[in-house]
């Protein structure tokens, strides 16, 4: 269930984010940036839902997702596939998310 929470948070992070781009460098209207707002306001709602004993430990091993999610968005919505080096990245970062989040941990 973690990971399906972090996923959603970075869809609508990066999505909230985009419309933003969008708005910046894409000449879009400024209208694109009231559901880019919407969507971080739900980013924001979905990352405090993560079952974690430490807002700053979440947070971290989100970044993992974060990164793997926006290569997808690299590939899905804009047309550039990431390359070996991408994949391999992605791969370690969300090693180390696991790591940071799922570690056993004494007293």
């Amino acid at each position: 269930m973690t990971y399906l929470l972090y996923l959603a948070a970075a869809l609508a992070e990066i999505a909230g984010c985009f419309a933003v781009w969008a708005w910046c460098r894409l000449d879009r209207s400024p209208w694109w940036l009231v559901p880019g707002m919407a969507c971080l306001a739900a980013f924001a709602w979905l990352l405090a839902q993560v079952d974690a004993e430490a807002a700053g430990r979440a947070f971290a091993a989100y970044g993992g997702i974060y990164i793997a999610t926006s290569l997808a968005w690299l590939w899905i919505a804009e047309g550039v596939r990431p390359d070996r080096w991408d994949i391999a990245g992605a791969i370690a970062c969300i090693g180390g998310a696991s790591l940071i989040l799922f570690a056993p941990r004494g007293a």
